[in-house]
């Protein structure tokens, strides 16, 4: 798994490759609660190039949802492929996070404020 970090409009693009497996779940974990310690205001996690995710991805996600609420962080996650919404859409995490179909997308909601 890569992370590649950019930053566009004051948000916080994390572009995510790769497998997010119980091996590379806490590459991923000490990366958001980096994010989380800062106070990011405002991330999207770009999973275009994620192939898998397991249940420990989802708990780190989950995780830093959960931290980010605390200083009213936004968090929005785009470009699932299906194997890996599939994956959210069965523990029903797709009704929690902010979930869009491209970048562009998310970015408008985070600036807006509605992700």
């Amino acid at each position: 798994m890569e992370i590649q970090e950019k930053i566009e409009d004051s948000i916080v693009i994390l572009a995510v490759s790769g497998e997010i497996d119980l091996n590379q779940s806490p590459t991923l974990r000490t990366t958001l609660r980096e994010k989380a310690k800062a106070k990011t205001p405002r991330l999207l996690l770009d999973f275009a190039a994620v192939a898998y995710v397991d249940s420990s991805g989802l708990a780190t996600l989950i995780e830093y949802y959960q931290s980010s609420r605390g200083y009213s962080g936004k968090m929005a996650i785009c470009s699932l492929v299906p194997r890996v919404r599939s994956s959210f859409d069965l523990v029903r995490l797709s009704e929690v996070f902010s979930i869009f179909p491209d970048q562009a997308e998310a970015r408008k909601a985070l600036a807006g404020g509605s992700a």
